[in-house]
């Protein structure tokens, strides 16, 4: 493992999806797991997403629109906040879900905006409760 590479990924994920819940993955890692945790950590958030080709933001839609495609809620869970910390706007949010309904499928689309509104709460009942 890149050492340089796995530690840009690691700041990457920590702004992405949030100091807190990268932490915890890697606290909660056991010798079966965190092989995982290290290998996402180098190669999605180091060596693809520390890419600069593409901004976050864009990055960001990119994975909402193939999370919900592939119908990984809790996944998309995730990259909601993380969107949302990347500069994605609601309505950008919106426009990916409209998009992927159309060219993933409509229950795709329907699951992928029900998941949208559930963590748009939870960030707005965050938010107030500071």
């Amino acid at each position: 493992m890149s050492r340089d590479v796995f530690e840009k990924g690691l700041a990457i994920r920590k702004e992405t999806l949030g100091k807190e819940f990268v932490e915890a993955s890697f606290a909660s890692a056991d010798d079966f797991n965190r092989p995982m945790q290290e290998l996402v950590t180098e190669y999605c958030w180091g060596a693809v997403w520390g890419r600069e080709e593409l901004p976050r933001k864009t990055r960001s839609m990119l994975n909402l629109a193939m999370l919900s495609c592939l119908n990984r809620p809790h996944e998309l869970r995730m990259h909601l906040k993380g969107a949302l910390r990347n500069g994605v706007t609601r309505t950008e949010i919106r426009e990916v879900l409209l998009q992927v309904a159309i060219y993933g499928g409509i229950p795709a689309g329907v699951d992928s905006f029900r998941v949208a509104r559930e963590v748009f709460a939870e960030v707005d009942a965050a938010a107030a409760a500071e």
